[in-house]
């Protein structure tokens, strides 16, 4: 049976082989360390956490309708969403490109979404800044 399958030929039914998903990923190259595909995970989930934080932070800039420049409000609120559903989407990339060069015992590709999401969460602050200082015209 291959290193990581999942289990013995006893568990899974004599000589089947379990799949993992991405196959292009896990088919490849030989098994790293658990250690190094476990760290790799849990980056991958840190990055997914932090989306579902900047989507939660895009619905209740809007929803609870602080009294900021309506203009203004909406578009930290766009980017916040906007973020959110970039950032599951690189993350993924990036995962499979990091378990790939593990795999194939390349340098490591290098990190693309600490740098858009400074900027991003900038900008954010800047406009809740000036939304407040304009306020909400009413």
């Amino acid at each position: 049976m291959p290193v990581g399958s999942g289990g013995s030929a006893a568990d899974t039914g004599a000589g089947a082989v379990r799949r993992r998903f991405p196959g292009r990923v896990y088919d490849a190259g030989v098994e790293p360390d658990p250690r190094f595909t476990l760290a790799n995970e849990r980056t991958l989930l840190a990055w997914i956490r932090t989306a579902l934080a900047l989507i939660a932070g895009g619905v209740a800039l809007e929803a609870l309708g602080l009294p900021l420049h309506p203009g203004l409000r909406l578009a930290a609120s766009l980017l916040l969403l906007g973020m959110g559903l970039v950032v599951p989407v690189v993350a993924w990339w990036h995962w499979t490109h990091v378990e790939t060069a593990m795999r194939h015992g390349r340098p490591l590709p290098v990190p693309r979404l600490g740098l858009p999401m400074a900027v991003g969460v900038l900008i954010v602050g800047i406009l809740s800044v000036l939304g407040v200082m304009v306020g909400d015209g009413g």
